[in-house]
This record gives structure tokens, C-alpha cells and sequence, in this order.
């Protein structure tokens, strides 16, 4: 049963549940310790990369833009961050949480779900 409007994915729009991977979760754990992260990928590709952790969030990246979770911005890359790391990407941007994907952190630290982000 749908929840009535017409989005295509029941659990998107707040009735139902919604599902994630272990990376996304994990990836939104970062989200809930620093609200802009860097993002990158090549012209001829769509593939996104984070490199700020050895792990390839780059499946997650893309599930938590189709859950509408994150906003994966080309045009806006972070002010005063130093995307040497990135030399083999030069389409570098930024990724942020939109209000629904906030609203997904608040719950999964509710729930106690939501790792712990990287020690400090």
C-alpha cells in the first residue's frame, strides 16, 4: 500500500520505512559530525568520490541522492578546503544533508543506529 502521493517509492516521502545500507549509515554518521563534505568525480563520468576515508562511499553516495537523504552539488565546492587529494577529479563539489536526510540522522541517533563518527 502507497502512502498516497504520487513519488514512486513508499517510504520516501514519510510513511513507511526507509532502508539503507551499512555504508549509508554510515555515511550519514559523518553527515551528523560535519554538515558539508567534499565530493569529486571525473567529466566523463557520474560516479562520485569521496576520498576523505579509505573506505568507497561512492554506492552510498548515489543511494542517499536517489533517498533524496543528501544533495551532491557540482557547482558549489567547499570554501577553503584543500582538494589536492582530488587531482584526478576535477568536476569537485560538495554534498550536504537535505532536510529530509536530517531528519533520518535525528532518528538514527535516536535509535542508537547511527555509528560514531571518525575519532578525533
Amino acid at each position: 500500500m502507497g502512502c498516497g502521493h504520487d513519488c514512486g517509492s513508499c517510504g520516501g516521502c514519510g510513511g513507511g520505512a526507509l532502508e539503507l545500507t551499512e555504508r549509508e549509515v554510515e555515511l550519514l554518521g559523518r553527515f551528523a559530525q560535519i554538515p558539508f563534505l567534499p565530493v569529486a568525480r571525473r567529466w566523463d563520468s557520474e560516479t562520485p568520490v569521496y576520498l576523505e576515508e579509505e573506505t568507497d562511499f561512492s554506492g552510498a553516495i548515489v543511494g542517499l541522492q536517489l533517498k533524496r537523504l543528501i544533495r551532491v552539488d557540482y557547482d558549489l565546492p567547499l570554501v577553503n578546503f584543500d582538494y589536492a587529494a582530488y587531482g584526478a577529479y576535477p568536476c569537485r563539489g560538495s554534498m550536504a544533508l537535505t532536510e529530509r536526510g536530517q531528519a533520518a540522522v535525528e532518528l538514527l541517533e535516536i535509535q542508537g543506529a547511527a555509528p560514531a563518527g571518525p575519532e578525533p
